[in-house]
């Protein structure tokens, strides 16, 4: 046993210094970025925004939706070969499939794939813990089969599994565990890790080997959006933020919608005929106001990113974690200090 006494931070624990700026309007932000990923050669550009592959979040509606910002979505796992093989033929620049790592999760891939080939595939391979030997091994037969997929993975907290992931095979790992608001990993677990400081040292590790991260789970409001990009995330995956809209599938019962994580009773319930006895729920379901369509949402999100790029002068998104300083508001003697991760 060791403790760990560097101090670890969360969104709540920062804000961002403003600076000086030549820029005259917010209209001047470019919050598109383009992106070649380290191992399946490929491209993108467009806003790094990710809806979470959670029931009510990972819809095909919502991918319609973000089609429309150029931004994407991680499809929850529980749609049909055959929905997807449907949804895939309209080569939607905007979602990503989700899968699991046991054999029939690989199947239901190789289904879709087959028929539709590498048509803008992108993947993610999501996992509660992405510390396990079977998982690592699963992302290397992955890559070695389907080369030129973009591949997201995860999820870690720490540089070294960052590292390890992307040597494996991954293009952009997904760096959080336990900050979710229907998450209660932390709670029931102890396990977990200050999601300002996974970024941010998650983010330093991947740049260093070309690769990518996503900022997964935290965010409650766009300036934590706005935090997790100063801090070095390449992209920012959203669950609670997108849920409750129109987008959602889910219709709303007395003007409001359930909501729940995917490790929760809800979700094994539904999904899995409830949870096996050797486990315990990791997640809650919560009631949230209906929200209407998410295009008011997003406009809030994004016109967050543009006014924080023009507080600190970046005229581009991929600027901004080169322009932030982060000063520490959560003890009476306030820190501040730079934040030195160089965006890839």
């Amino acid at each position: 046993m060791r403790i760990v006494e560097d101090v670890k931070l969360d969104y709540k624990d920062v804000l961002i210094v403003p600076k000086r700026s030549t820029l005259a309007s917010r209209n001047e932000v470019n919050i598109k970025r383009h992106f070649k990923f380290r191992n399946a050669g490929n491209e993108w550009y467009g806003v790094p925004l990710i809806a979470a592959n959670m029931d009510g979040v990972g819809t095909f509606e919502m991918a319609y939706a973000l089609e429309t910002h150029r931004a994407m979505v991680a499809l929850t796992k529980h749609y049909s070969d055959v929905q997807l093989i449907e949804h895939f033929k309209r080569d939607l620049n905007s979602s990503v499939y989700s899968l699991g790592i046991s054999d029939k999760d690989l199947n239901k891939f190789d289904n879709v794939y087959n028929i539709n080939g590498e048509r803008h595939m992108r993947v993610c391979i999501d996992v509660a813990n992405g510390y396990t030997q079977a998982f690592v091994e699963f992302i290397k037969r992955f890559r070695e089969r389907y080369p030129f997929v973009v591949l997201m993975a995860g999820n870690v907290v720490t540089p070294e599994m960052t590292e390890e992931l992307i040597l494996a095979g991954v293009d952009i790992v997904k760096v959080g565990i336990g900050p979710g608001s229907v998450c209660t990993t932390r709670k029931m677990t102890g396990i977990g890790y200050p999601q300002l400081s996974a970024v941010i040292e998650c983010a330093d590790a991947a740049h260093g080997l070309r690769g990518h991260i996503i900022a997964d789970g935290g965010c409650t409001v766009p300036g934590d959006i706005v935090k997790a990009f100063a801090a070095g995330a390449d992209f920012v995956m959203l669950g609670s933020m997108l849920a409750a809209h129109d987008e959602g599938g889910n219709p709303p019962i007395n003007g409001n919608v359930h909501f729940y994580g995917m490790s929760s009773k809800t979700a094994n319930d539904k999904h899995f005929g409830g949870l096996k006895n050797y486990r315990s729920s990791e997640g809650r379901t919560v009631e949230l106001r209906h929200r209407g369509p998410v295009s008011n949402t997003l406009q809030e999100i994004l016109g967050g990113l543009r006014s924080a790029c023009t507080y600190v002068g970046a005229s581009e998104l991929k600027e901004l974690s080169k322009r932030t300083t982060f000063v520490r508001c959560t003890q009476t003697h306030s820190a501040i200090f730079e934040n030195n991760t160089i965006g890839n």
